[in-house]
């Protein structure tokens, strides 16, 4: 079968998912279509996968990684990263203008992100050749030699959202690669072009077939049968808390192994001793980025009482100032939710939020005039007179919308900080390093930044406690989560 180039201008074009090397139709020959969340516009078809497809992939999968992907050497895996690291970094504008099309994330937050996905590549690059296992003096009777060596996992199911698609896919696949395991990647409906694009570089790089596939289907479709497929030995998610727990269950079959990164409703605790200046950007922009389409959004926003109703007008003010439109203007800041079911979503948590007594200080609005009549655009929005049993306070939103929380003492912001069934992320602003340090240990949450926001880097763990799912990705955890250790007995007498 002949490969179908797919770098090319949007121009609602089709595009085939890649399996094995071959970019292939959908065995029931059912295709999608996704559309510009900015402008309505059909972007391209892609095919509707399902189980037969899924089989397709992971036999894929497997037989790479028993076949040629197993005889590399890390160093041989090392330098592959590296090309690819090369190969988006030429083509790095491209793969900015796929996620911008495809779910509405502003290009110049796109171009931002290249440190962090090189950074990413780059690190997982000098990780492949530093995995080792260790010798150990044991106890046992006679001349015994025992040791200890890290081997892949296998062959991994990757599931990812449609709010990053460049990052999500890179933090599944640069481990796998990085360790010699073999991925199946199930993309979101709502954007799948990003990792076909990805999956066509990673080829040229020289990626042996089979080792990189990417099925594009629902959820129900595709993504399900991946989760419970005997043939996939670890399943790594990202997504909602309600889907990871059907992954859990699914994954029982062969008890396969699981990273979760769900759902979050991630504090910000702004002391009364804060540096105003910093400190009400990076808070409104814990949320607003990406349309409050992230799951780390800082949208518990808990000010210091003293200083609440001044934060409260800086805040507001600074979201009326946010350029909003579509995500392809470099002077773009705040871009569409990812569809109409999303916008929809959002203003009933708007609604709610009104109905059950908050007081809408800033947004709450549809923008539908001009150039945004046809997208999905909610004005951000701030909420005051919050209160901790509010369900814009309580559920996740995934939209630009804050809510502010006075407190009193410390002690009180941190309870009421924990009192959530998440714990991805939590932020804090002060001047004092005593109180950063303090609030820092007691927050329940997987990261926790101190007046900086959004600080991910490639050597950190990244992941969440309680609802928020297990597992981390970044830092040597990362890779141990696509490792086995077996133990090994020699006796030399």
């Amino acid at each position: 079968m002949t490969i179908v180039p797919i770098r090319q201008p949007i121009d609602g074009r089709h595009r085939p998912m890649f399996i094995g090397g071959l970019w292939v139709e959908a065995a029931s020959g059912q295709t999608f279509e996704t559309r510009n969340p900015a402008t309505g516009e059909i972007i391209a078809t892609v095919p509707r996968g399902g189980r037969q497809d899924i089989e397709r992939a992971v036999a894929a999968a497997r037989n790479a990684f028993v076949g040629p992907w197993s005889r590399f050497k890390p160093h041989e895996r090392q330098k592959l990263l590296l090309r690819i690291t090369d190969l988006f970094e030429r083509h790095w504008e491209e793969i900015c203008t796929s996620d911008t099309t495809d779910m509405g994330l502003p290009i110049a937050r796109a171009r931002g992100n290249a440190n962090r996905v090189l950074g990413m590549l780059r690190y997982y690059a000098g990780m492949a050749t530093a995995l080792h296992g260790e010798t150990i003096e044991n106890s046992l009777p006679g001349d015994i030699v025992s040791f200890t060596r890290k081997e892949p996992v296998g062959v991994v199911g990757a599931i990812i959202p449609w709010n990053a698609p460049t990052a999500a896919s890179i933090w599944k696949i640069g481990p796998a690669l990085a360790t010699g395991c073999t991925v199946v990647l199930k993309p979101s409906e709502e954007a799948p072009l990003t990792p076909l694009l990805i999956a066509e570089l990673m080829a040229e790089a020289g990626v042996p077939d089979g080792v990189v596939n990417v099925v594009t289907g629902t959820g129900a479709e595709a993504g399900a049968p991946l989760a419970e497929h005997m043939g996939i030995d670890k399943i790594v998610f990202t997504g909602s808390t309600l889907t990871g727990q059907s992954i859990v269950r699914a994954s029982a079959g062969n008890l396969k192994r699981v990273s979760l990164e769900l759902g979050g409703k991630s504090p910000v605790i702004v002391c009364a001793d804060a540096d105003l200046e910093r400190a009400v950007p990076v808070a409104a922009m814990s949320v607003f980025a990406n349309s409050g389409q992230i799951c780390i959004a800082g949208s518990r926003l808990f000010v210091a009482r003293s200083i609440h109703d001044e934060f409260v007008e800086r805040l507001s003010a600074y979201a009326a100032s946010l350029r909003i439109g579509n995500g392809i203007d470099p002077e773009t800041e705040i871009g569409p939710l990812i569809s109409p079911r999303q916008l929809e979503r959002v203003e009933g948590y708007l609604r709610a939020g009104s109905e059950e007594g908050a007081r809408l200080v800033t947004g709450g609005t549809r923008l539908s005039h001009g150039a945004l009549a046809a997208g999905n655009f909610i004005a951000p929005t701030v909420f005051a007179g919050v209160s901790d049993t509010m369900r814009i306070a309580r559920e996740e939103i995934f939209g630009p919308v804050i809510s502010a929380l006075p407190f009193d003492t410390l002690d009180e912001a941190v309870r009421r900080a924990n009192d959530t069934p998440y714990g991805l992320a939590a932020g804090v602003f002060t001047r004092d390093l005593a109180t950063a340090h303090q609030l820092s240990r007691r927050l329940q949450a997987g990261s926790v930044w101190v007046n900086t926001y959004h600080a991910i880097d490639p050597a950190v763990p990244f992941g969440g406690y309680k609802m928020s799912g297990y597992g981390r990705e970044g830092g040597g955890e990362h890779l141990g989560e696509y490792l086995n250790t077996k133990g090994v007995f020699i006796r030399i007498d």
